[in-house]
C-alpha cells in the first residue's frame, strides 16, 4: 500500500508514521511522499531522515482550503505518487469536492477529538474547556463534511481534575501517535482501502 502524508506542521504524527514503518510496525503500508503546504514545515525535514521524498507544493491562492489552483497543483503532486491511501496528517487545510473525488475513499485525517464531538479547529481545547473527563482522538475517511466522515478508529484520554491544556494535549498526541500507525497498518492488511 502507497501512502502519501499531507501536513502543514512540525509533523510529529508523520515521524509516527514513518517510525513504525521502519520497525515494521506498518502492515503492508510504505510512505512513498510527503507534501506540504508550508515551505518552512518541519514535517519536510522527515524525507531526508527516513529517505522518503518530501515537497513543498504551493497551496494558494486560499488559506484555509484546497481549491482553486492549489487544488489542481496538490492533485497533481499526489497523483505523481500512484497513492492506494493519503493520510492528512496536520495538513491544516480544508479539502474541496475536486481532491475528494480525485482520490474518492482514498483519504483518512487524524482529529485530536472522539468525533463526533469538537470538530473542526482546537479539539483538544474544546474538550478541555468543556467540563467532560475524556477526550482523545479519531481516525475517519474525508468526505465534504468537516470531520463528519465515517470513523476507522478512535483512541479514549482520559481528562484529569489536575491537567492543564499543555498537559492534556500531550496526552492526546500520545495517543495519536499509536493511533494513526495502527490504523494505516490494519487497512494495508485488509482490502477495505
Amino acid at each position: 500500500m502507497r501512502i502519501v502524508l499531507l501536513g502543514s506542521g512540525r509533523g510529529s504524527n508523520a515521524e509516527a508514521i514513518l517510525k513504525a514503518e521502519a520497525a515494521g510496525n506498518l502492515g503492508k503500508a510504505h510512505v512513498v511522499g510527503i507534501i506540504s503546504d508550508k515551505a518552512d514545515a518541519g514535517i519536510l525535514a522527515l524525507g531526508p531522515r527516513f529517505q522518503v521524498p518530501a515537497q513543498f507544493v504551493d497551496a494558494a491562492p486560499f488559506k484555509t482550503k484546497l481549491d482553486g489552483e492549489g487544488e489542481t497543483r496538490y492533485i497533481e503532486a499526489v497523483k505523481a505518487y500512484s497513492p492506494d491511501l493519503i493520510v492528512l496528517a496536520g495538513f491544516m487545510r480544508v479539502v474541496k469536492p475536486g481532491f475528494l473525488k480525485a482520490f474518492h475513499k482514498k483519504i483518512i485525517n487524524l482529529h485530536p477529538s472522539l468525533l463526533p464531538l469538537f470538530p473542526g479547529l482546537d479539539g483538544i481545547g474544546q474538550a478541555f474547556r468543556s467540563g467532560n473527563k475524556e477526550t482523545g482522538c479519531t481516525v475517519h475517511y474525508v468526505t465534504a463534511e468537516v470531520d463528519g466522515g465515517p470513523i476507522l478508529d478512535q483512541a479514549r484520554v482520559t481528562i484529569d481534575p489536575h491537567d492543564t491544556i499543555e498537559s492534556l494535549s500531550v496526552k492526546v498526541h500520545e495517543a495519536e501517535h499509536r493511533l494513526l500507525p495502527s490504523v494505516i497498518a490494519r487497512l494495508s492488511n485488509s482490502t477495505a482501502v
